[in-house]
Formats: C-alpha cells, structure tokens, sequence
C-alpha cells in the first residue's frame, strides 16, 4: 500500500497548526509582566496568565518583574564637608510599575538605579559633618528616597526605601570621638560639682543670714525689756517709790551672785558682804509683794538675818 501526497500533506498541515498554537499562545507567571513587539515595536503588554499573540508577527519583547526588589549598594568612600572620610553602604527597594517604560526608557535597569542611588548617597552625605552623619540617619535615608524615587521615575520605577547600613569612620577618628566625649562628660561632671558646690555656699550663708538676723532680733527685744524696766523704776522713783529701787538692785544682785557662783573655774567662792544691806534689800524685796498683795502670804514664815558673810559653793 503506497503513500500519497495528500497522506504527507496532512500530517505536516498538524505540525504546523501545533507550532502556531505554540508560538501564540504564552502564559505569563504571577509577579511578572511580558511586552510585545510587532516587528520591533512595542504593541502592548501581557499580564498574568494566559495570553494570545499573533503568531510569527508578534513576539514576547522584555519579561519584566513586577515584585518589589532589593538592589544591595556597596561600600564607598564619602569625604564629609569638614574632610572627615567614612565608608558607607546601603540597600535600595524598588519596585516596576510600567513594564513598556522600564524596558524600554532606560538601558540596563538595575545598573542605573544602583549608580544613582551610589551617586546620590555620596551627594547628600558629603553636604554635612561627620556629627550630623553620625546622629541624623533617619534624615539622611528620608533625603536620598525623595531624591532617588524622583530621579528614577521616568523609567516607571517606584523606589520604596533606601537605607544605610554602616557608616564607618577611620580607627584613628574613632579614637579622637571618644576621648572628645570623655572630655564633654568629665566637663559637665565639673559644671553639675561646682553647681552643687553653689547651691551649698548660698544655702548656707541664707541661713547665717537668717541665724544673725534673729540674734539681733533677740538681743533688740531684751534691749527693749531692759529698758522697759528702767523706765519703770525710774517712774517709781520719780513718785517717790524707793522700794522699787530696792527691788531692782536686789535682782542685778542676786544675778551677779548666781553668776559667780556657777563659775566652773572655782569650787568654793567666799565672798564679804554687809549683811545689814542685804538685809534691807531683802526687806524691800518684801514690802514691796505686801504692796502688791495687800497682806502676807498665807503660811509666809519669818526672816531670819545671819551676821555671818554668805558663802557661795559651786561643786
């Protein structure tokens, strides 16, 4: 039995409708985006899932990732503004947002964001000092994604963070930060000691101040009861009242003699006296709470004088 040519017409007529099948139809992934070109010139963009193209007319151009990606930056030298040199790296987010613009705006998509992130950071880092380096990161990171995201843009790129990692002065500088820190601390030890040492001094003069101000105040007001009670026997006096004057010499007398006798440089002190005038202030001493009584007091015992010197004994 032979073959005929419509027996291997047939069979070549499937293949070829199997080849267009296959070559039309393209099933894109999840996450990902595919251009299609129509003889060189992009026509339009496949999304996720299956799709249909004309065949051997139109083919798959660029196959783009639509996911979020990290772009790791490497370590670089950066000279501050005051000529302090650092080693800086970082990381780089970024995500596609137009598959036909970062196909096709731009050559080599991840080279172009990595250097523009490098140039970027050694840009704005190098515009301050190594303290503002150092304390300020959060600024810096917010400065180069502002900066990035708007250069990056046109390419239909969307940078989502951009982070340093380390900033690494020289050993030598780090030394110098520290002992500068040392230096500011035992600085403000000294301030915070004398502060208090301040505090301490006014405080106490405040309260010698106020210490001498009631001794005054004190010595004013028995001042003024001495001579309150002057002027009160001087009025007696005047009235013809001696016993009051009695009564006031015998009191600076009996003081003086108490006086003497607590002395502790001495255990027994005898002293002459007149006792006839002791006596007699005594007696004064006594008319005197009849006038003011107007009798004896009840159970008052009777005086008796005494010739003899009084003795005065300190133990």
């Amino acid at each position: 039995m032979g073959f005929t040519g419509f027996d291997l017409v047939i069979p070549i007529l499937i293949v070829l409708v199997l080849l267009v099948l296959f070559t039309g139809i393209k099933t894109v992934p999840q996450g990902y985006n595919y251009t299609v070109e129509r003889f060189g010139r992009y026509t339009r963009t496949l999304s996720p899932g299956l799709n249909l193209i004309v065949p051997f007319v139109d083919r798959v151009g660029a196959k783009m990732n639509m996911m979020e990606q990290v772009l790791d930056v490497p370590t670089q030298e950066i000279i501050t503004r005051d000529n302090a040199i650092v080693a800086v790296d970082g990381v780089a987010f970024y995500q596609v947002l137009s598959a036909p613009q970062a196909a096709y705006q731009v050559a080599g998509l991840q080279n172009a964001i990595l250097n523009l992130t490098m140039t970027n950071i050694r840009t704005v880092m190098g515009s301050m000092v190594l303290d503002e380096l150092l304390s300020n990161r959060d600024a810096i990171n917010e400065r180069l994604l502002r900066v990035v995201d708007e250069a990056a843009h046109p390419w239909g790129i969307k940078v989502t963070r951009v982070e340093i990692k380390d900033i690494n002065p020289p050993a030598n500088l780090v030394d110098s930060m520290a002992r500068q820190m040392m230096a500011e601390r035992d600085k403000r030890a000294q301030i915070l000691k004398a502060e208090g040492l301040k505090q301490s001094q006014i405080l106490e003069a405040e309260g010698r101040r106020e210490a001498a101000f009631r001794d005054a105040e004190a010595r004013e007001r028995s001042a003024e009861a001495e001579a309150r009670a002057t002027q009160v026997v001087s009025e007696a006096i005047s009235k013809g009242d001696v016993q009051a004057l009695n009564y006031f010499v015998a009191q600076k007398y009996t003081d003086a003699l108490t006086r003497i006798g607590s002395a502790g440089n001495s255990k027994i002190v005898l002293m002459p006296l007149e006792a006839s005038s002791l006596i007699g202030t005594l007696g004064g001493i006594g008319e005197i709470a009849k006038e003011v009584f107007g009798a004896d007091a009840p159970g008052e015992r009777p005086r008796h004088s005494s010739s003899r010197p009084p003795a005065v004994r300190s133990d």
